[in-house]
């Protein structure tokens, strides 16, 4: 119940977001005295720009789950994540069509529609709190079993801003060994008496069925009487780790790790991301910046301008990964990689490398579909081979496409390969990325990677 009317309260919200935007818009407008809408032609494009760029952070940062959580430091980064992204898409259309607009015009709608949309969210916080303290939805919970799990579940449940209240736990007094926090109120047979006569909305079981026949019983004595009654199963008996379920109709599938790009909306949005963002390099930097320094490496020594090179793709698939070649022609180029004072460098390779530059063709593998803008770094076939015998979890990296730059590469994990622990460092970034995928997290990456080519980094070479 608490979380229909969050979503509620959420979705008004967002509904007066754009409210805001386009009634400050008129606003900003009427103050400056010179957008009259029946004779500026370009007004009616920035609104509808606007309204597409606030739908599409929105959309792109997941603010509508965010009333699952309770969690207003969340509800503070996704809001704060959204108005980035809505500003880097108007600066985009204004520097195209920035000639047509009053850059105090500009700076005062989105001044008020920030200020609007931190209102809005406090308003939303202080409504969330006025439900949470409301005695009207409170459900009082138990949990049966006193275990391990149950702790860990009471401290769960307790420490997330949500309307539970937690009264205590039935187990049979024989089993308790320790003075709990929170009382153990009595057996299992005195559970759903309990419940009915003190107003527990909630049973939650940490005890198996198959060991405890008798939760069956309890289970449709209190669904009788309204009394919601939920099984919590210990996984961690089978695996030692984090797990995720998930359902095929009625069927539980229990998974290792979240794999967000497993949804195919995730992949078509990486996709189409990958598209629009490499076809823009592609048009304005690599039209000209290729041809520039094709001249440079072919004045220096002899060979192809482009270096081609069989790597590791996505499900272990081969492709040909193109670089600006950065080195002499030699035999070793499939074999050994690259160190730090690598005679076979050339001196304009040595500035590529350093700067990224040598790796900018592969935007043409994204628009191929064999990269991704945003991923783990293939490397070598022989490479694969080799880690893959080191590091167990070596191949998972490859459940998805790789990328021109990652999250290992922006968190200082590049260059040589010459220690066991920074490869390890560099799966984990990678099945880390994997699991917490979002347009956000690429758009992170992307400007880190820039950032760090203007900074200099030390593994750079």
């Amino acid at each position: 119940m608490l979380n229909r009317y969050l979503k509620i309260c959420l979705i008004q919200i967002i509904v007066a977001d754009f409210v805001f935007l386009n009634a400050i818009f008129f606003i900003a407008g009427f103050q400056v005295r010179q957008y009259d809408l029946q004779e500026h032609t370009g007004a009616d494009a920035f609104l509808l720009v606007s309204n597409i760029a606030w739908a599409v952070s929105l959309y792109t940062t997941g603010i509508f789950a965010v009333s699952q959580g309770l969690s207003y430091e969340r509800m503070a980064r996704k809001t704060v994540q959204a108005i980035v992204l809505y500003l880097l898409v108007l600066l985009g259309f204004l520097f195209l069509y920035g000639h047509l607009y009053s850059r105090f015009f500009v700076m005062m709608y989105c001044a008020l529609f920030i200020i609007a949309v931190i209102l809005s969210r406090l308003v939303f916080s202080w409504i969330t709190n006025s439900l949470l303290k409301s005695k009207n939805i409170e459900r009082k919970m138990v949990i049966l079993g006193y275990n391990d799990m149950s702790k860990k579940l009471a401290d769960n449940l307790l420490a997330e801003k949500s309307n539970l209240k937690f009264e205590g736990y039935f187990e049979e007094y024989h089993k308790v060994q320790e003075l709990s926090y929170y009382p153990v109120i009595g057996n299992l047979r005195d559970c759903v008496p309990y419940a009915k006569s003190n107003n527990i909305r909630e049973i939650y079981s940490t005890l198996s069925p198959e060991q405890h026949p008798y939760l069956y019983t309890l289970a449709y004595e209190a669904e009788q009487h309204f009394i919601h009654f939920r099984f919590v199963p210990d996984f961690k008996m089978f695996v030692n780790r984090q797990i995720y379920v998930d359902y095929h109709n009625d069927i539980p599938i229990i998974s290792l790790r979240s794999e967000p790009l497993d949804d195919i909306a995730n992949r078509i949005r990486k996709r189409l991301f990958d598209l629009l963002f490499s076809s823009l390099v592609t048009v304005f930097l690599l039209s000209w910046l290729i041809p520039l320094l094709a001249l440079l490496i072919k004045l220096e020594s002899r060979g192809p301008v482009f270096f081609v090179q069989h790597r590791t793709g996505r499900d272990n698939k081969t492709f040909r990964c193109l670089k600006l070649r950065s080195m002499y022609v030699n035999r070793d180029a499939n074999e050994k990689q690259a160190t730090r004072n690598d005679k076979r460098f050339t001196r304009i390779g040595r500035i590529l490398r350093k700067t990224n530059l040598d790796e900018i063709p592969q935007f043409l593998n994204v628009l191929a579909g064999d990269m991704s803008v945003i991923g783990p770094r293939p490397h070598m076939l022989k490479h694969t081979e080799e880690y893959s015998r080191i590091i167990q979890q070596y191949m998972i990296r490859h459940y998805l496409k790789p990328g021109i730059s990652g999250w290992a590469q922006v968190n200082g994990y590049r260059g040589e390969i010459t220690e066991e622990s920074h490869l390890r460092k560099r799966v984990e970034y990678d099945i880390w990325y994997m699991e917490h995928w979002s347009v956000y997290l690429d758009l992170r990456i992307i400007f880190l990677t820039v950032a760090n080519t203007i900074r200099g980094e030390k593994n750079a070479f």
